[in-house]
């Protein structure tokens, strides 16, 4: 028996029927054996990063198998030609945002594929991107604010008439730009102001639409604090940490890990 063999069984065991009907909610098909989140996460942390055990998870076409594969990837073995080729083979929004989130951002050249991807003809890629660009605001302290600012004219023209779930990614690109930084939350607030409230269909489940402007100063705030409390130092980390506690938990985390929470 091969190690996936392995991972699979022990998938189908971790499985139930109500987390099924849970991921199916949230556009997620057969097969798939309904895996909690937090179980994948232990075996995240169990398996460690293994490509080639990743690989052949994915290649079962098993969902829970598929999201467990892009968190245990190694991105180093990635190049953008096969980041977009798993992407494209992912067969919803749970198993590309897994894939974004712990192979994608990571990249070198995640910047470049964002943009590639936002002006993609095919929905699912452009959605991509935008979800991209919202972990690269919140985990990529390198890149320009710039970069991010450029992109907030786009959400305003476009979030109203883009499909639904990109609607529902734009918004939450919106807020993860406004929590990286002070000029970047002045920028953003002004442009969510300008947008409005943004209506997402989120079918069958428990999920809301967060408010950008509310999401957005929240997290400022708590940033604040945490620099307050820290002399000033939280202010050379990330903004990741002040995007996932005070944004992420409650807007990003939605998509994410929607079937253990919805």
């Amino acid at each position: 028996m091969t190690a996936a063999q392995d991972v699979l069984r022990e998938l189908e065991a971790l499985g139930s029927e109500q987390t099924r009907k849970t991921y199916r909610r949230h556009g997620a098909t057969e097969p798939m054996f309904g895996v909690k989140f937090g179980d994948l996460e232990k075996l995240r942390k169990r398996l460690g990063r293994d490509q080639a055990l990743a690989r052949a998870l994915w290649q079962s076409k098993n969902h829970d198998a598929r999201v467990l594969a892009a968190m245990i990837a190694d991105p180093a073995a990635f190049d953008l030609e096969t980041l977009a080729r798993w992407q494209a083979e992912a067969t919803c929004n749970l198993q590309s945002d897994a894939l974004i989130g712990h192979v994608g951002a990571r990249l070198p050249a995640a910047a470049a594929a964002a943009t590639a991807w936002l002006d993609a003809s095919a929905e699912p890629q452009r959605r991509a991107g935008w979800v991209l660009v919202s972990h690269l605001a919140q985990e990529s302290p390198d890149l320009e604010d710039s970069f991010f600012a450029n992109l907030l004219p786009r959400i305003e023209r476009e979030i109203h008439e883009a499909p639904n779930r990109t609607r529902e990614a734009m918004n939450r690109t919106l807020i993860a730009i406004g929590a990286r930084s002070d000029g970047l939350a002045r920028l953003a607030t002004a442009a969510a102001r300008k947008i409005g409230p943004v209506e997402v269909d989120h079918g069958d489940t428990d999920c809301k639409t967060p408010d950008a402007v509310s999401y957005i100063a929240k997290a400022r705030e708590h940033r604040a604090k945490q620099e307050a409390k820290h002399g000033g130092k939280a202010a050379a980390k990330p903004a990741k940490a002040t995007a996932k506690k005070a944004t992420a938990k409650k807007a990003t985390a939605k998509s994410r890990r929607a079937g253990a929470e919805a």
